[in-house]
């Protein structure tokens, strides 16, 4: 990510005016403004069947998934993103009455690219960590067949396990659910398709 505007901090009030009205999306950390990136064809597909089975799958439960164009704020560290996927279950809790911020997610998947690898597993997990509704968080790669599952646990700690294996079912533990490798990765190729 590049910083979008520059020479002075801006207030979160300042971040969500200038956001509400902005044709690109942008993420706020202490101050800063940060212009988002496209995504890759295959990012896209990979974050498309990622909703589409949770679309399925949680039918007739009282949880909502949502797409990159949900804002979730964690107001611990002032961060306001746009996760590739996130799950609410029960109420929504969202920062004010024009309800494109989001406050309690359970579940939140980031589909990595080269660019935001280091970011995502990185200092945007340990601010995502923060937000108290937070159960579970995923890492899909769309560089090779992996996933990175965190849990967190009844001590606080997040607990890692990852998956490779195509023929592997993944118990996503905060919504229920189980989903295959295969089922994420449907119409991905790593060999024969565009980046």
């Amino acid at each position: 990510m590049t910083t979008t505007y520059q020479n002075r901090n801006y207030t979160e009030q300042e971040y969500l005016e200038l956001e509400r009205k902005s044709d690109y999306k942008s993420e706020f950390f202490k101050g800063e403004i940060f212009a988002m990136s496209g995504a890759s064809n295959l990012h896209n597909v990979i974050t498309v069947n990622l909703i589409s089975l949770l679309v399925q799958k949680l039918r007739g439960k009282s949880c909502q998934p949502y797409g990159s164009d949900m804002r979730v704020h964690t107001p611990i560290n002032s961060l306001y993103s746009y996760p590739d996927v996130s799950v609410v279950c029960g109420e929504k809790k969202f920062l004010d009455n024009k309800f494109d911020t989001l406050l309690n997610p359970v579940f939140i998947c980031e589909v990595l690219s080269k660019s935001t690898a280091d970011y995502d597993t990185g200092g945007k997990f340990m601010r995502y960590r923060s937000i108290e509704s937070l159960k579970e968080y995923w890492v899909l790669s769309s560089l090779e067949y992996r996933l990175q599952k965190f849990v967190k646990q009844t001590n606080a700690n997040w607990l890692l396990s990852e998956t490779f294996g195509m023929q592997d079912s993944v118990a996503i533990e905060s919504l229920g659910i189980d989903v295959a490798l295969a089922e994420i990765y449907f119409g991905v190729d790593f060999l024969n398709m565009q980046p």
